[in-house]
């Protein structure tokens, strides 16, 4: 049986491709697919959204979701976030609008398709390893660097995916983002 969690999130994603939004999964879903699975409250996408998508996304999405239009009129004019919420369940997810930035860009180059749970066939853009550790480490640098969740996310990530991970691409974006004694924390715990 599927979880209530990935049944929800599942309807949202058919949502997106069915629109044809593109999308990848990111946060704990992702470092679940790449890492140590676990329970998660919600779900992050990050979504390229225009202001074209948003009638039709709210048509979709109405009834099953909250869903503020103008809150995500607001968040792809600032490349923010907003959220839905499923009303039967209360599960949130998190839409994170594409920015542009290079790091950005290179994330959505090496998106991956992958399966949300491990006995079930449908595929899902998602977030490859190497971003997943990255925008966790992010994370838990805004954070204060005090979310235990987010630094066991990224050691999962690293102890699962081991000698797999591109290193130079890690080590250099790690770089780049001002992560780079966080990684190398992380990678010397892992």
């Amino acid at each position: 049986m599927i979880p209530e969690t990935t049944r929800v999130a599942l309807q949202v994603i058919d949502i997106l491709e069915e629109l044809g939004i593109s999308y990848h999964v990111g946060g704990s879903f992702a470092s679940s697919i790449h890492g140590v699975p676990r329970q998660t409250r919600d779900l992050d996408l990050v979504v390229d959204l225009q202001v074209g998508h948003v009638r039709h996304l709210v048509s979709r999405l109405e009834g099953d979701f909250y869903v503020d239009p103008e809150m995500i009129h607001s968040a792809i004019g600032r490349r923010g976030s907003f959220n839905i919420v499923h009303l039967a369940s209360g599960f949130k997810v998190d839409m994170f609008c594409l920015k542009s930035g290079f790091f950005d860009r290179s994330e959505v180059k090496r998106r991956l398709r992958r399966s949300l749970l491990t006995d079930l066939p449908r595929e899902v853009t998602v977030s490859s390893a190497e971003d997943t550790v990255l925008r966790k480490l992010e994370w838990y640098k805004i954070g204060g660097q005090v979310s235990e969740r987010q630094w066991l996310d990224v050691l999962g990530v690293l102890r699962i995916q081991g000698e797999r991970l591109d290193r130079d691409y890690l080590e250099y974006w790690a770089e780049e983002l001002e992560l780079a004694d966080l990684l190398e924390r992380a990678l010397a715990e892992a």
